[in-house]
């Protein structure tokens, strides 16, 4: 799209961070444009700043200029929320990239963190873990270099029972008000000057005295979660999307704010035990799940659910990756995405090559790689149709052996009690089983339809958990891969159609049963440009961002200044 200020836009954002630093060739745009697996489009520039300050900088040239911004961190979101979404805004769009400025303050003896723009889940897990402290969300989302405030802003809810979304009430930010005025708010807790300048520079190099903290009486966690998903007999789901009890500020912006820093909870590192469910009766977990809920004094750490035939394609398709992380630790996961994507868009220039390359060369190297997974999962693989990883920490250890051990007395299916390296093994399958379909899909795109995932919350009391579709649904469907967090009723739910079905279609059926049964979607990836946003978020949206000018088109609303319809 042609603007009239683009020429001198890039000029000024050159002179702000750098030539080098400002992406305007479509070669380059590309890996910023488009998702991680969903959702892309046009940007006139790229700028990857070094500094907070530069980030306002270049916002202030932004809002000059009159152009839409996108402000993204890792763009490992799976509905392409930081990533325009086809080309007919009324705007150039500019991408804001902050993975240059990757800081972790830890405050109040490393119970808190002040976690900067481009700041990793996985950085923090490493910075806390000489304090024996650990973040809201560990492996999952982090194996794949997501953001901190990434999953602040989406609402990323993760696999933790007891922590709930990613929450704080505690951040600074930028907003544009409806007259068109840029202004930083600081609702940090942390006094740090008076002007804009002296906010950013003093926060990036930790210009503040401990007495410069405050504490607010502000959340910095989902404090009562806990306590919600006890509640086993509540007609609601525990947490979604749309949930306007979850939507304050920068939590569940969407990228309607440019947030600078987040300040957020850390939990202390407990011992912790794995238990390894296996069952024919998607009834006998659903009891499980009551129980534990109700009757234990000590809440699980985690409850991942995986269906047989998701065993068996995360088993084939996710063993490189798996095999990756437990050798080389998941450190070196963002590199190798990188990677990937440097390969594919090097693929893509070429008619011969396969579209995805880089999962072609993977899945090779996967056939060389020896046999990954432990016995004892092996043989409940062959057995069982449902698989349900345990995990429980402190008094709760004793209480799950004591009840397993009754349970499946008079209960179908049976358990074990893992050792250190297939409690370890068992988590990391189940983690990588999103990228396994992706893999399987890729590599079978010439014989199969298209891939849709939903990403449901079901009531906290839906008897039915485990899906059964309708003939007339079912029949227009190659494979089904189930998994997901059973405490919570989050599910994530695969699908891969037969050839020719109609996706959009046959999507919006699967989503209009999810309304009927009083569900909600999505439960934790955000709406990115894949969902619609429900009248609770479009208006959060619309009080955050009068303007529309950051991330317009977010939960399929406006794309137009102002708010505008066509």
């Amino acid at each position: 799209m042609t603007h009239p200020a683009s020429a001198t836009l890039i000029s000024n954002m050159q002179a702000i961070v750098g030539k080098s630093f400002v992406l305007t060739s479509h070669a380059k745009i590309a890996p910023y444009s488009k998702g991680f697996r969903f959702g892309s489009g046009d940007a006139m520039a790229v700028a990857r700043p070094g500094s907070l300050l530069e980030i306002w900088q270049l916002l202030k040239a932004c809002v000059a200029a009159d152009v839409a911004v996108i402000m993204q961190a890792a763009n490992t979101g799976l509905t392409g929320g930081s990533t325009p979404d086809g080309n007919d805004y009324d705007r150039p769009i500019v991408i804001i990239n902050t993975m240059r400025i990757s800081d972790i303050h830890l405050i109040n003896d490393a119970k808190q963190i002040i976690g900067l723009p481009g700041s990793t889940l996985f950085g923090l897990e490493e910075t806390l873990k000489p304090f024996g402290r650990e973040p809201h969300s560990v492996i999952g989302s982090s194996c794949i270099g997501a953001s901190i405030i990434g999953g602040v802003c989406n609402n990323s809810g993760g696999a933790l029972v007891q922590r709930g979304p990613a929450y704080t009430e505690l951040s600074l930010y930028a907003q544009i008000t409806a007259d068109g005025t840029l202004q930083l708010v600081n609702h940090l807790g942390i006094q740090l000057g008076d002007t804009p300048e002296q906010i950013l520079t003093n926060l990036q190099h930790k210009k503040y005295r401990q007495a410069d903290i405050e504490h607010p009486d502000k959340l910095a966690s989902d404090n009562v979660y806990h306590e919600r998903v006890r509640e086993v007999d509540a007609d609601t789901p525990a947490r979604f999307n749309n949930d306007g009890r979850r939507l304050h500020e920068s939590s569940g912006c969407a990228g309607k704010l440019a947030v600078f820093a987040v300040r957020l909870d850390t939990y202390p590192i407990q011992k912790q035990q794995v238990f390894y469910v296996g069952t024919n009766d998607a009834q006998v977990l659903a009891t499980m799940r009551r129980e534990i809920l109700t009757q234990f004094k000590t809440l699980p750490v985690s409850g991942e659910y995986l269906h047989r035939d998701c065993y068996a394609v995360t088993k084939k398709y996710g063993k490189d990756t798996f095999w990756v992380i437990n050798t080389l630790g998941s450190k070196v996961i963002p590199s190798l995405f990188s990677m990937k994507r440097t390969i594919d868009r090097f693929a893509s220039n070429f008619r011969f090559l396969p579209a995805k390359l880089s999962e072609v060369i993977m899945q090779w190297f996967s056939y060389l790689l020896p046999s990954h997974l432990p016995s004892r999962m092996e043989a409940y693989h062959q057995q069982y149709q449902h698989h349900w990883i345990l995990e429980m920490s402190g008094e709760g250890i004793a209480e799950a052996r004591a009840y397993l051990q009754q349970f499946f007395a008079t209960q179908q299916g049976d358990y074990f009690e893992c050792t250190q390296e297939e409690g370890d093994k068992a988590i990391l399958h189940r983690f990588v089983a999103g990228g396994a379909i992706g893999r399987y899909h890729a590599l079978h795109k010439e014989s199969l339809g298209p891939m849709m995932t939903v990403d449901v919350a079901l009531r906290r009391n839906e008897a039915k958990w485990f899906e059964e579709l309708p003939k007339e649904i079912d029949d227009l469907i190659a494979d089904k891969f189930y998994y997901g967090h059973l405490f919570c009723h989050v599910m994530h739910q695969n699908y891969v159609l037969k050839k020719g079905v109609d996706a959009k279609a046959l999507k919006q059926k699967i989503l209009s049963s999810f309304d009927a049964r009083g569900a909600e979607y999505p439960a934790e990836h955000n709406v990115g440009h894949e969902y619609i946003a429900k009248e609770p978020l479009r208006k959060f949206y619309r009080v955050l961002d009068p303007t529309n000018s950051f991330n317009p088109g977010i939960g399929k609303t406006s794309k137009l200044k102002g708010w505008a319809e066509r």
